[in-house]
């Protein structure tokens, strides 16, 4: 019978030898993305940089900065780690949260004015801590004055409210069973509900000389009224 005890001792060795390497060079990968992450935080007004070191939750604060809600990326997270496990069609949900932090990057890049092309950087082995550096240290300010995402209309938009993270496009968020008025709720005022301003009640532009009183024409004299009783 074959003894293939060897080859057990070897892989063990391997792993042994190489899992303290892996596990600093995924410690070091934290780090940085967290330290990245903190300044992409500082630059869209984030409250409390501890929200970068957090794992899991800095992924779903930096999904709200990118207009996706965290929930759904929370749950495409979970939802990936179980489908994935499908023989065949695995790889297909394994692939479901980089197709979501590809449309939060591309949306977070938009509002720090890069191009999507930067985005690229991800297809070599530490672009993304390139891609993250990029954002973190460019002199670019954040921006939210950008067009609505595609998805801004569907369950993937971004509708929650966490306090100290700052809502994105425009301000906080309406709170439920908010209704904008009706064109024409609120008619224009009536004429003459605001009278004209006093004279001298505004003083003259810088620079304006009043013409000399010989240039200033008479006044037209006031026609006597012949019911006016004489003296």
């Amino acid at each position: 019978m074959y003894d293939d005890s060897s080859g057990a001792f070897g892989l063990a060795l391997f792993f042994l030898l190489f899992l303290p390497i892996i596990l600093i060079f995924a410690a070091l990968g934290y780090v940085l993305s967290s330290y990245f992450l903190m300044k992409i935080f500082d630059k869209a007004g984030v409250q409390g940089r501890w929200r970068a070191w957090v794992p899991v939750y800095n992924t779903l604060v930096f999904a709200k900065l990118g207009d996706f809600s965290p929930w759904v990326m929370l749950g495409v997270i979970l939802a990936s780690g179980i489908l994935a496990q499908i023989p065949v069609l695995g790889f297909v949900f394994a692939l479901l949260p980089l197709a979501a932090s590809v449309m939060v990057g591309l949306r977070v890049g938009t509002k720090l004015n890069k191009e999507w092309y930067w985005m690229l950087l991800w297809l070599i082995g530490i672009g993304y801590y390139i891609w993250l550096g990029v954002l973190a240290f460019s002199k670019d300010r954040w921006n939210t004055n950008i067009p609505p995402a595609p998805w801004a209309n569907s369950f993937l938009a971004d509708k929650t409210v966490w306090e100290g993270v700052p809502a994105q496009q425009g301000g906080a968020y309406p709170p439920a069973g908010y209704a904008a008025p009706a064109p024409g709720a609120y008619p224009p005022p009536a004429a003459g509900a605001y009278p004209p301003p006093a004279p001298g009640a505004y003083p003259p532009p810088a620079g304006y000389t009043a013409p000399p009183a010989s240039d200033v024409p008479p006044a037209p004299p006031v026609p006597e009224d012949p019911n006016a009783p004489r003296v």
